[in-house]
C-alpha cells in the first residue's frame, strides 16, 4: 500500500496498523484487509496524547491513504465511526452498508 509521504504518518504492513508518529509517542488504528476493502478495527492514543486531536489526524490520514489506494473503508473500530459521522466528507469512502 503506498503511503502519502508523510514523515509522520506510516503504513505499517508488518503488525497491519496505520501509525501517526508525533513527539512524546505514537497512536495507531489497527487493520486487516480482504482484497479491496480495508476493516478498521481498533484505535488508540497514549494517554499522555490524549485531547490533542491526534487520533482525527491519524483517522484522517488513515482514510486519505485507503483512498489514495482505491480501498473501501468499512469502521469496525467505534471512533472511526464517530469520525465519519462527523466528518461527512469522508462517506464515499465507505464501504456500502456502511453508511454513517
Amino acid at each position: 500500500m503506498k503511503n502519502n509521504n508523510d514523515n509522520n504518518f506510516k503504513v505499517n504492513e508488518e503488525v497491519k496498523q496505520f501509525e501517526l508518529h508525533v513527539p512524546g509517542g505514537m497512536a495507531f488504528v489497527e487493520y486487516y484487509r480482504e482484497g479491496e476493502k480495508i476493516f478498521l478495527t481498533h484505535t488508540e492514543t497514549p494517554e499522555a496524547l490524549r485531547g490533542r486531536g491526534i487520533a482525527a489526524q491519524l483517522i484522517e490520514r488513515t482514510l486519505q491513504c485507503a483512498k489514495d489506494n482505491g480501498l473501501t473503508v468499512v469502521p469496525l473500530c467505534s471512533y472511526v465511526a464517530h469520525y465519519v459521522n462527523e466528518h461527512p466528507e469522508w462517506i464515499d469512502v465507505l464501504s456500502e452498508g456502511y453508511q454513517m
